[in-house]
């Protein structure tokens, strides 16, 4: 998925939609990991979190104070799959928060790449180049070597961040080659995203048990003036992570929002080691995340190089038609 082209493509906003989202998705794992600390019903606060985008989004919408275009059916059949494995992703994510560490939460989201190379090998897309390879491979190693290393292993929780990794990779390869989201606003994408996952997710927090234990728990927990405060952070931040993503990809294109995750994530890594009870240090525990680290940033750069060498070179009269 590219930025569109009718989209307002100027050079500020592609900055503050490229910042915003490195911003928004670096406090957001924190954020998540704080409260998943006292909160453990992941579902169930994902669940909320959608109910207050579709709420605020629809609510500005009638009122006149938002753009986006009302439901349409045939968009939301082309978008129900893509927001189902986009939420799963963001669940099961969640939910690895419980047992991993945010430096190896990273680093294990950083294999998604790798999947997606695997699916598009599959798929019949052609072979990557050497320097994706490589990059990839180096990415995966330093999760391996990070592991082995990593004093607070747990299974679960590794489990839960590669199930993560899985639906983030059907998500990206379903809407590169559906172009389910083509032609939609960022306000509009999440609000389709949103509401389409809501009786999903609502499904899933009956079937799993959270729900309505989750709840009472929840009311119990609000009593807290500091859960209050963190869980209203996490409201207001998972609707400000889900726009600048979308906001950040319909801008500018899915390959900087791809490059600003990964250099966030040497930010989140760097911190993960301090705040929220930190890591326990091991040589090769550092030395691996020290090596996936790399391995993501190497990545970014082979993939932009291969983007600049494939755009057009646009004559003055091509350009103008690109702005219409």
């Amino acid at each position: 998925m590219e930025g569109r082209p009718d989209t307002d493509t100027s050079p500020f906003l592609s900055l503050f939609a490229a910042l915003s989202y490195g911003a928004a998705s670096m406090a957001m794992v924190f954020i998540n990991k704080a409260i998943i600390m006292q909160y453990a019903s992941s579902m169930t606060l994902l669940t909320v979190q959608q109910l207050a985008s579709t709420f605020l989004i629809h609510s500005g919408r009638v009122m006149g104070y938002t753009k986006a275009r009302p439901v349409n059916m045939e968009t939301a059949k082309k978008l129900l799959w893509v927001s189902l494995f986009y939420n799963a992703n963001v669940a099961f994510a969640l939910a690895s928060l419980k047992g991993v560490n945010i430096p190896m939460y990273i680093a294990i989201k950083r294999l998604t790449p790798l999947a997606v190379l695997v699916a598009g090998y599959f798929s019949g897309k052609k072979r990557p180049s050497h320097q994706v390879s490589l990059s990839v491979a180096l990415t995966a190693a330093g999760v391996l070597i990070a592991a082995l290393g990593d004093f607070s292993f747990d299974l679960f929780g590794y489990g839960m961040a590669l199930t993560s990794v899985f639906f983030q990779t059907m998500y990206l390869v379903l809407v590169e080659k559906s172009g389910a989201e083509d032609g939609l606003s960022s306000l509009e994408i999440m609000f389709y995203n949103s509401f389409l996952s809501v009786p999903f997710l609502i499904i899933l927090i009956l079937l799993t048990g959270e729900f309505p234990n989750s709840l009472s728990l929840l009311l119990v927990k609000s009593t807290s003036f500091s859960f209050l405060t963190i869980f209203i952070i996490s409201m207001v931040m998972g609707i400000v992570l889900n726009f600048t993503m979308f906001l950040c990809t319909v801008v500018n294109s899915a390959l900087t929002t791809t490059i600003v995750g990964v250099l966030k994530g040497v930010g989140s890594t760097t911190l993960g080691f301090f705040l929220l009870g930190g890591v326990e240090v091991h040589a090769l525990n550092v030395t691996g995340l020290v090596i996936n680290t790399a391995g993501g940033v190497w990545y970014s750069y082979a993939k932009y190089r291969e983007k600049k060498s494939k755009l057009p070179k646009l004559s003055s009269d091509d350009l103008e038609v690109h702005r219409k």
